[in-house]
């Protein structure tokens, strides 16, 4: 099932994220820098959540205090809080 989470502070409006039997499957990015945010979606497939969460989050983007990647951190603290 696909999990949608809605981004604050970024380009980026939407992420949304499957994860199958503890890894992710898949993620999409809904708006954002298409071929950056495609290339961050690909390196964190197949890993575990808690693994891309420790890799992506704090990562900020220029001046903002988030990023994308900081983002999809969050969605996926969100995804693990929902299961």
């Amino acid at each position: 099932m696909v999990f949608q989470y809605e981004t604050n502070g970024v380009c980026a409006k939407r992420i949304d994220v499957d994860v199958t039997a503890e890894k992710i499957s898949s993620i999409t990015f809904i708006g954002g820098c298409n071929g950056s945010l495609k290339a961050i979606a690909k390196l964190v497939e197949g890993m575990s959540p808690q693994a891309a969460i420790e890799k992506l989050s704090g990562i900020t983007c220029g001046d903002r205090a988030t990023s994308c990647s900081d983002q999809l951190s969050k969605a996926l603290v969100a995804w693990q809080a929902s299961s």
